[in-house]
């Protein structure tokens, strides 16, 4: 068994937690299938599956092909975010093998409970060949974080702006109109959301002290000017990716002669993002599937409208991810177990 010893410096200031302890016990990782698969049946069992099928089929090759090819451009800017980030805590990181590494951890992130575990495996292989485990957590956990914080902004300020709700798009009558089991979902849907996120976030508690001193590295890497502004660019550019690909989907997906309603879908889209963010299921199936099931009717359009949305973009994602799969199949692409890190816990 390999073990890592911190060496003094910026990499054993601060214990990050370990591939062991950020792996889940068993039963996690399988509440987390019984959920999705549970939120998937509730959405399937009350809306119309045939209507559902029929708007998936209206995809255009040349549609998807347009969306595949923005997700180029969402990832390799991600990468070089993460390359950013790392170079601000001393660490080499070459753009090509990040954006490798990055298709596979959003592969990974596609497969495997909870949406974050190909991240894991994205530190610690850079830890493993840079040898300082801590600063190559650090650099994945801030460049995630940056992201996450602007896609939150972005999605606030689209709800604030154009929320349907406020718009008097929510009428009485658009909520009369729901039907039996769509009603049940508006009450469910929400409820559950909410009792995993809190779940999450308990689960998370050995996590939340560490944000706490991950202080000096996320100053350095995120908190400065004007590395706050490049970080904060960068952001805006892969979720304006996200919205893009939701917004050319829907307009793949609309009936023709129906008209294109963006300034209603691009918040509803960004609501979407925000619900997929929460780490209740595996790669945001069900979640998001359940919150448009929900919000669509409430904004006066038709529930499979937005549910076929929703699984036309986890289909596009998880087909958009599979370059990763050649890097993991790579000759020594990921060692077959990875070697428990020991470092000096000071949390």
């Amino acid at each position: 068994m390999s073990t890592f010893s911190p060496r003094p410096g910026p990499d054993s200031v601060t214990a990050a937690p370990t591939n062991r302890g950020m792996l889940k016990p068993a039963w996690q990782l399988a509440l987390r299938w019984v959920l999705t698969l549970g939120l998937l049946g509730a959405v399937v069992v009350y809306l119309d599956t045939e209507a559902l099928v029929v708007r998936l089929g209206q995809l255009s090759p040349g549609i998807v092909a347009l969306a595949l090819a923005i997700t180029v451009v969402q990832v390799v800017v991600s990468a070089w975010r993460w390359r950013y980030t790392s170079a601000r805590l001393g660490l080499e990181l070459p753009l090509g093998p990040a954006i490798g590494e990055y298709y596979l951890a959003t592969f990974l992130n596609q497969l495997l409970p909870g949406g974050v575990m190909g991240d894991v495996n994205r530190a610690w292989r850079h830890g493993r060949d840079s040898r300082k485990q801590v600063s190559a957590a650090n650099a994945v956990l801030i460049e995630r974080f940056s992201g996450q914080l602007v896609m939150a902004a972005v999605s606030a300020v689209l709800l604030v702006a154009w929320w349907p709700f406020s718009a008097g798009a929510v009428s009485e009558t658009s909520v009369n109109s729901l039907e039996p089991g769509q009603g049940w979902l508006v009450f469910t849907v929400p409820a559950i959301l909410i009792a995993g996120g809190l779940i999450g976030l308990i689960f998370r508690r050995p996590l939340i002290r560490y944000l706490y001193h991950l202080r000096a590295d996320l100053t350095r890497s995120l908190l400065v000017w004007p590395v706050v502004a490049v970080q904060i660019g960068a952001s805006l550019v892969v979720v304006g990716s996200y919205l893009a690909v939701f917004l050319l989907l829907a307009w793949g997906l609309a009936e023709p002669g129906t008209g294109f309603p963006w300034q209603t879908l691009l918040p509803l889209s960004a609501a979407l993002l925000l619900a997929m963010a929460l780490p209740v299921t595996v790669a945001g199936w069900g979640v998001r599937e359940g919150m448009a099931a929900v919000l669509w009717p409430l904004a006066g359009l038709a529930p499979e409208q937005g549910v076929a949305l929703s699984v036309a973009y986890g289909l596009l994602v998880l087909v958009s991810s599979l370059p990763g799969a050649v890097v993991l199949l790579k000759p020594g692409g990921v060692a077959s177990a990875a070697p428990e890190v020991q470092v000096e816990e000071r949390i």
